[in-house]
């Protein structure tokens, strides 16, 4: 299993649309930033027939090191959970049926 980069998404881009290397990176770039902007503000993002990027707020806990059994209060935060579409679910599906062949 191999992993994508950012470097290997702007490159697919440059391939199927033509553009420089630098201006496929260039884009790239703005989206995630758009993304991440929209994110910090508190909102969720949806990227139809992608998935969902959302925001969950976790209320403060109390929590054990479970080496020492000490207990620590964990802070409220905020963590990014994703969750894919039905569509890119059975995508995946698909594919992975075809390299399982």
């Amino acid at each position: 299993m191999t992993t994508v980069t950012r470097a290997d998404i702007a490159e697919n881009v440059c391939e199927e649309i033509g553009l420089s290397r630098k201006d496929a990176g260039d884009i790239l770039d703005m989206v995630i930033d758009e993304m991440k902007n929209e994110l910090i503000a508190g909102r969720d993002v949806k990227i139809s027939t992608f998935g969902s990027f959302l925001l969950k707020r976790k209320n403060a806990r109390i929590g054990r090191n479970p080496k020492t059994g000490v207990e620590a209060e964990i802070t409220p935060r905020t963590v990014i959970s994703f969750r894919p579409s039905q569509t890119l679910k059975t995508a995946v599906n698909k594919g992975s049926k075809k390299a399982a062949k």
